[in-house]
């Protein structure tokens, strides 16, 4: 599999996604810079975490006008798999590839520390090596991870099995719990927790590993 590691100004998480994909998975990663037009060719895409453009105006706001971002919209109305993971869930939000926003957590704190998951649905290549209701635990680190969407919104993605993981225990107010979505074609995700950094026993966790395996393993339902 080969996988593109968008860097943006003021990612800070693209090294560990490409680590892990490269080093844990044994997979081929190679960073795809802000300002391309081009994808290359690539199997799979990541948007990793950290603080696009120095998060101004809103997280994601700036990132989602890049070049590369058109080029990931195209990649993904083909079919092509994107996980997004913390800064990259709310450019995936921004850029209207995933529905609702991030907002600031309840309490207005930035919040790290490793929380509880309950994965939500096994039907996705996302969590195809996962048990609905298993439980995960991975570090968070953000100021804006509060999902937020309407009623409407959030009655669709538990109607059609596009929550893929709630917090056991909300840790920045998200409505309904909601740590990580789908797309309606299910070949988009993004998530507020780190998989990449819980994919060694080093780092506290490998939980993670079988998210980041299963997206790139290329099975499961889409």
């Amino acid at each position: 599999m080969h996988v593109g590691v968008v860097v943006f100004p003021g990612s800070n998480c693209d090294h560990d996604a490409w680590y892990a994909v490269n080093h844990i998975l044994g997979h081929e990663a190679v960073f795809l810079w802000h300002d391309s037009y081009s994808l290359g060719q690539v199997d799979a895409v990541i948007l990793p975490g950290g603080f696009s453009y120095g998060d101004y105006l809103r997280c994601g706001a700036i990132a989602r006008y890049s070049p590369v971002m058109q080029a990931v919209k195209e990649f993904a109305a083909a079919g092509g798999p994107v996980l997004g993971i913390c800064n990259g869930f709310q450019i995936l939000t921004e850029a209207g590839l995933l529905p609702g926003a991030l907002v600031r957590n309840t309490g207005l704190r930035y919040v790290c520390k490793m929380v509880d998951l309950v994965a939500q649905t096994s039907a996705s290549r996302f969590t195809a090596e996962l048990q609905k209701g298993e439980r995960l635990t991975m570090p968070i680190a953000h100021g804006e991870g509060c999902y937020y969407a309407d009623d409407r919104t959030l009655d669709q993605l538990d109607a059609e099995d596009r929550v893929v993981f709630r917090y056991a225990d909300n840790p920045n107010g998200s409505l309904r719990g909601i740590a990580g979505i789908l797309n309606e074609g299910r070949n988009v995700m993004g998530m507020m927790p780190h998989p990449e950094r819980a994919s060694e026993p080093l780092m506290g966790s490998v939980d993670g590993r079988a998210i980041l395996s299963s997206f790139l393993s290329g099975t499961g339902a889409n």
